[in-house]
């Protein structure tokens, strides 16, 4: 036996039983279909592991504590090209109430000053009518002049409809209207109607004239008869319009006294009136 053969038979009776062992257990490995196929299978790298992004640490991880840190979720992105929702945000700054203009309260009683003048002729009571109304507003006419405006003749004045043309025709910016009350007796609708245009007229400067028939009795007892028919003008009011006060051009020596105002409603029955 040559020399280098001793020289390894040698070493091989001084080694260790155990390193004999694994060296002969690597050996048997490397000869086998298994092993071969377990060297196979330890050079594949390692499946990769995928985070949860669901699954995050909800508490912070103390300093210095060990072990594998978790990923924490992306934040969820921002929009900002969108406007806010001012329903959102901030309320809406409330609209501001507009004032509503408060109607002039009229005054409870009223009497206009006016130049009285009883009828110059038995049938000029339209003409004195609508001429101590108008003075009521600074007008100056003569009986004549508005009988001839009028077409009154011996037979009277024809109706409140000439009234009312003559008054607007004299008084700037043609304030009155014509009222019927065809009944022989006035509703209470029609002499509050009445009233409220008596108050509404004379709290704007303005008489009303009333075409009248028959009789009728004023507040201190007097008695007024006209069967054929007849024209006044109403120059006042009291108790918000319930009693008016009338200027009466056929006796001079009662030239004014106090009404109901619907005791005159009934007395314009069949007539109407001028406000």
């Amino acid at each position: 036996m040559n020399h280098p053969v001793k020289r390894r038979l040698r070493r091989l009776a001084t080694q260790r039983p155990y390193q004999i062992a694994a060296g002969s257990a690597a050996a048997f490995l490397l000869a086998s279909g298994t092993g071969a196929l377990l060297v196979t299978t330890d050079d594949a790298p390692a499946p990769r592991q995928t985070n949860n992004a669901a699954v995050t640490d909800v508490a912070p991880r103390p300093a210095g504590a060990g072990g594998p840190t978790r990923a924490a979720a992306p934040p969820s992105p921002t929009a900002t090209s969108a406007a806010p929702d001012p329903d959102l945000t901030t309320r809406a700054a409330p609209e501001r109430a507009t004032a509503k203009p408060v109607a002039a309260r009229t005054p409870s009683s009223k009497v206009l000053k006016y130049d009285y003048a009883a009828q110059s002729t038995y049938y000029y009571c339209g003409p004195a009518a609508v001429r101590n109304a108008l003075s009521a507003t600074g007008v100056k006419a003569t009986q004549d002049d508005l009988a001839d405006d009028l077409g009154t003749t011996e037979m009277g004045t024809n109706s409140a409809e000439d009234t009312t043309r003559v008054l607007n025709e004299m008084v700037k910016g043609d304030p009155y209207r014509t009222r019927t009350i065809p009944g022989g007796a006035a509703t209470t609708a029609q002499a509050e109607r009445l009233r409220t245009d008596v108050v509404a007229a004379l709290s704007a400067g303005r008489a009303v004239v009333v075409n009248i028939a028959g009789s009728a009795t004023d507040v201190d007892g007097g008695w007024h008869s006209f069967p054929g028919g007849h024209y006044v003008a109403v120059v006042g009011y009291r108790d918000g319009g319930r009693t008016v006060r009338i200027a009466d051009s056929a006796d001079p020596s009662v030239p004014a006294y106090w009404i109901t105002t619907t005791a005159l409603a009934h007395w314009a029955a069949t007539r109407g009136y001028s406000a």
